[in-house]
């Protein structure tokens, strides 16, 4: 027999105690300020930043609440593991027996005992650390299980309210999965112990011996039983769990929920496999008393036989020999559950959908009855103006505009116009290298200035925007009725700022430079800290030291501009700033500015989302909501779930681009996932009743929503679970045709959806809408249009209350055997004609580039009319594009003119009925243009052909004078002939539009002789 002693005590006593370094005492309490600092200057200026815009409950109860988490996950963990390693070394036996496998235990003993009580101790504490963290990453789901609101509606199969799937059973499962976890460590810590320690051995025995204590028998099998219990837990929650899983493998596409054999082979056979996961406990607790392993050996045995044989074979059986033969008649009703409760989860319940015979002959008059919705027609791309916007708007360099600009709608002169509105962005980027310095960068240059908006259906002089908001002063519509035009917070504004000065300081916040008859003065404010609250302060040294910790900014703790009276102001995109204090909410990539109340405001739509909503379909919501657009933008992408099957737009969210002031509004009033979050955090989300008027009238509906919802609508406009089986009549959302790469493959970006203001049939008016089309979906390369969704975004005007028709959904379904001309067939019947494609090649051989804008589509004249922009801009210097040309496409007629209405009378016989928004031509812009520093050269894109004859040699020889001089002759011909083209089409003389057609036609042929002469001779 061995014997596993305890370590002895070394002789002589304890040892003397040693002295500490003072030196040593020192650098340890110096690093220990030095860490607390810096993390101070993480944590408290976090904490100052919400309690400086109203939000501190949220920061400390979603802090206080991960602490929680963590600190029980923490000890559950460590506990457990630690309680496994101490029960297991205190009941060792003394006398191990004597056997060669001890023999060699001794050995690992004899090495491990040194360090036993670091291992004992440390293990647990590392263990239990993660386990923690992975506690704390739940916070939201245990305060949503806290926190339940009832769905007022029960799941088809178990009968329990929907509330429970989507608040109760995620914190459940993670409970349960977090336990399985505890206890599988603690086990092998036990298992360890007790085989190094001899309670537990392995090798041969003698015969009638047993292999484990008494003492180790009845700890393992506590584990074992424990362990049963909660893979018992495991299985009965799975049942619910099938109730969001994805199934359809025999079906023409997938669709979540219980199906069939789910139903009847798989719950049943975890119903099964609990009660015998609870068996096997028993047998555990069995063989504690009794002294035997043999039976909860057995129980584990027919467990595992159970789970493969009832748990997978005979689930595999039924689907196959029972299911797939029939598999549209069994799986009918699973189906119809399925698209039921999709309808419910992504609010397609409540969709209006009819019919539409549309036409494709365009009838003289066709249009008289869309008269409002013709007029409306937007011109101005606002993907595509950008550049034109800082060209003519800018003003300085230190400004900027977004890429991609804004679509909403203002009243003036009492008419609601369609508007593409900008916001006069801070960019420090467009200063030079000599004016880059710490004073600069966060005391002068702090904000942008001012909006600027143009005319969405009229053109501006010479194809510019028709601006009726600009100009630095602002001036205009906008500013006559009355805002604050400084931009402290905006999208591009990266860099801190330090605002505000004692009251007798000059002001040295940069608002313009004024003009030279204004004095040529630098016009400089100061942020009025002492009434308005912006940032946190940082006019005490504590503050300012943990600030310049935080930005690495000494420049902080010296600068006189940092005074008592000053704020800092950081994290100033306004979608950064929402998504802080309200960290529960997705958010929509579509932040847009308006003007409202006296102040600019950026307004962002919040999501309440789940993966839990039983039956619903799962989306991957960045696959659904990308789009030409989406995939074209720069900057940080929004985070978003990675599966949702429940999305309500419950939160209309501001930003105040002045003072970065956070209002959330209770949109959606019924939805139980915000009415459980209002719970969590009570003073967060204001009422409905707060929405002023002027902010109600900007409201819209929301992009990434639609964009979920019309990907859903591709399968899900079928409502028949037998023809939703078949899925012959799915369809799928067209691509861009005019992103870059085309519009054919399966990974081209789609076409994005369109703002606009249009009267949808059977409705009683105009609305602004949001509107995306339909093709046919599997494989087929065949393009036309099979259905056209619009969304009613017209929130109206009224404080606190919502207009009628909000967020109507209406869908127009083609016949099945329509041939309406998809986007892309369209862009093809434009990009083919020959006409079009000979006068934009004539004004690309010029120095000038051609830009196709955005395709828009309307149901207009019993059909559908599709109208797009078409831009010219210079091919070199500094471009900008300016609209020239409106291409117009009704079936198969095309119209190509300079003006929208000439296009539309060109396909409508002459007469359309209707006026568009340019037939009385250009309308001058209603606020001054300033080209930015350094722009007075900028080059205007130019539609006249070049007459000047080539210098630069082609291959090292000057082409022949006569070809030159045919080309330019030709070109100029063309040029003639395009304009003769276009006044005889104005005159309704359609003899004369013919024969300059003919002259058209000769020019091009001479041209394109004359250039192959000068290839050949080159």
């Amino acid at each position: 027999m061995s014997f596993a002693a305890p370590p002895r005590r070394r002789p002589g006593g304890p040892p003397a105690k040693r002295r500490r370094s003072p030196l040593a005492i020192t650098l340890v309490v110096i690093a220990a300020v030095v860490v607390a600092l810096l993390l101070l200057a993480q944590f408290w200026t976090e904490i100052m930043w919400f309690d400086a815009l109203g939000f501190g409950n949220v920061i400390w109860t979603e802090w206080i609440t991960r602490g929680i988490l963590f600190v029980v996950g923490f000890l559950v963990m460590a506990a457990a593991v630690f309680s496994s390693f101490a029960v297991a070394y205190r009941v060792r036996p003394v006398y191990a027996p004597s056997t060669p496998e001890q023999a060699t235990l001794d050995q690992y003993r004899e090495a491990i005992e040194p360090l036993r009580r670091v291992v004992t101790i440390a293990g647990p504490v590392v263990v239990g650390f993660f386990a923690g963290v992975a506690a704390s990453a739940q916070w939201r789901s245990v305060l949503l299980a806290i926190n339940p609101s009832s769905f007022g509606e029960k799941d088809p199969q178990f009968g329990i309210d929907l509330g429970f799937y989507v608040f109760s059973l995620p914190a459940l499962r993670f409970a349960v999965s977090f336990l399985m976890a505890v206890v599988i460590i603690a086990g092998i810590a036990a298992l360890v112990t007790h085989y190094l320690y001899g309670g537990l051995r392995l090798g041969p025995v003698p015969a009638g011996t047993p292999r484990t204590t008494r003492a180790s028998r009845v700890h393992l099998a506590v584990l074992g039983s424990t362990l049963m219990l909660v893979i018992g837990a495991n299985y009965w929650l799975d049942r619910y769990s099938l109730l969001t899983a994805t199934n359809g493998g025999s079906t023409a596409a997938t669709y979540n929920g219980a199906s069939y054999s789910d139903v009847h082979a798989v719950i049943p056979s975890k119903e099964i496999l609990t009660g015998v996961a609870v068996l096997v406990a028993l047998l555990f607790v069995v063989a504690a008393v009794r002294g035997t392993w043999r039976l909860p050996a057995i129980g584990v045995g027919l467990m595992v036989v159970s789970a493969i044989a009832i748990g997978g074979i005979y689930p595999a059986v039924v689907q196959r020999f029972q299911v797939n033969p029939n598999a549209q008649e069994l799986e009918a009703d699973y189906i119809q559950r399925n698209i039921d409760a999709t309808h419910a989860a992504y609010g397609l319940d409540d969709i209006e959908t009819q019919p539409y015979d549309a036409t494709t002959e365009a009838e003289q008059g066709a249009l008289r009855e869309d008269a409002d919705t013709t007029a409306s027609v937007r011109l101005l791309d606002p993907q595509i103006v950008s550049p034109s916007f800082r060209q003519l708007q800018q003003n300085k360099q230190y400004y900027n505009f977004a890429d991609n600009l804004s679509v909403d709608r203002y009243d003036i002169d009492g008419e609601s116009r369609d508007t593409v509105i900008a916001v006069r962005e801070l960019n420090l980027d467009g200063l030079g290298d000599g004016q880059r310095n710490w004073v600069n960068d966060h005391t002068v240059f702090t904000h942008g200035y001012g909006v600027v908006a143009a005319y969405g259906n009229q053109p501006g002089p010479d194809g510019q925007p028709a601006f009726y908001e600009g100009g630095i002063p602002t001036q205009g519509a906008l500013t006559d009725k009355g805002y604050e035009p400084r931009i402290y917070f905006s999208p591009s504004t990266s860099e801190y700022s330090i605002v505000g000065a004692p009251e007798d300081a000059t002001p040295w916040e940069l608002d313009y430079q004024a003009d030279d008859e204004e004095g040529g003065q630098q016009v400089n404010t100061t942020f009025p800290t002492e009434d308005v609250t912006a940032g946190p302060s940082v006019g005490s040294f504590g503050s300012k030291l943990l600030y310049a910790l935080k930005f690495g900014s000494q420049e902080m703790l010296f600068s006189e501009r940092v005074n008592d009276e000053s704020q800092i102001l950081y994290d100033r995109d306004p979608m950064t700033r929402v998504q802080k204090v309200a960290p529960w909410l997705t958010l929509d990539q579509g932040m847009y500015p308006a003007v409202v109340d006296g102040r600019v405001k950026w307004i962002v739509d919040g999501y309440t989302t789940s993966d839990a909503y039983p039956y619903s379909t799962s989306r991957p919501m960045q696959e659904a909501t990308a789009d030409s657009l989406t995939l074209a933008a720069q900057g940080v992408p929004v985070e978003m779930p990675p599966e949702v099957n429940y999305i309500r737009n419950s939160v209309k969210a501001t930003v105040d681009a002045y003072d970065g002031s956070v209002d959330l509004y209770a949109w959606d009033t019924e939805d139980p996932v915000l009415k459980a979050w209002s719970d969590v955090f009570p003073t967060s989300v204001k009422p409905m009743s707060e929405i002023s008027g002027d902010l109600m009238s900007h409201i819209r509906y929301p992009e990434d929503m639609f964009k979920v919802q019309r990907t859903l609508l591709t399968q899900y406009h079928v409502e028949d679970a037998g023809q939703f089986f078949s899925g012959q009549d799915f369809w799928a959302n067209p691509a861009d045709p005019v992103a870059s790469g085309g519009a054919n493959g399966a990974n081209a970006a789609k076409q994005p959806p369109y703002y606009m203001s249009l009267q949808m049939p059977g409705q009683q008016s105009s609305a602004f809408s949001l509107t995306s089309t339909f093709i046919p979906g599997g494989n087929t390369d065949r393009e036309i249009l099979t259905g056209y969704l619009a969304a009613d975004g017209n929130a109206g005007s009224t404080a606190g209350e919502v207009a009628e028709g909000y967020g109507k959904l209406r869908m127009l379904e083609l016949p099945r055997d329509s041939t309406v001309p998809g986007p892309g067939q369209v862009q093809n019947n434009f990009d083919s004609n020959p006409t079009i494609s000979e006068q934009l090649n004539i004004l690309e051989r010029g120095s000038s580039n051609v830009v196709r804008g955005n395709q828009l589509t309307l149901p207009v004249g019993g059909g559908l009319l599709y109208v797009q922009p078409v831009y010219i801009q210079s091919a070199g210097g500094t471009a900008y594009p300016l609209l020239r040309r409106v291409l117009v496409a009704f079936g198969d007629q095309t119209g190509y003119a300079e003006t929208l209405d000439e296009a539309l009378d060109q396909v409508f016989g002459g007469d359309s009925g209707a006026t568009a928004g340019d037939a009385d031509g250009e309308v001058e812009s209603e606020v001054p243009t300033a080209p930015v520093d350094g722009g007075d050269g900028a080059t205007e894109p130019s539609t006249e052909p070049s007459t000047e004859p080539s210098t630069e040699p082609s291959g090292g020889t000057t082409p022949s004078g006569d070809a030159q001089s045919r080309l330019n002759a030709a070109l100029q011909e063309a040029n003639d002939a395009m304009t003769a083209s276009d006044e005889a089409l104005k005159a309704g003389d359609f003899t004369a539009y013919g024969e300059a057609q003919d002259r058209l036609q000769q020019a091009i042929e001479d041209a394109v002789a004359a250039e192959k002469e000068i290839e050949s001779a080159g």
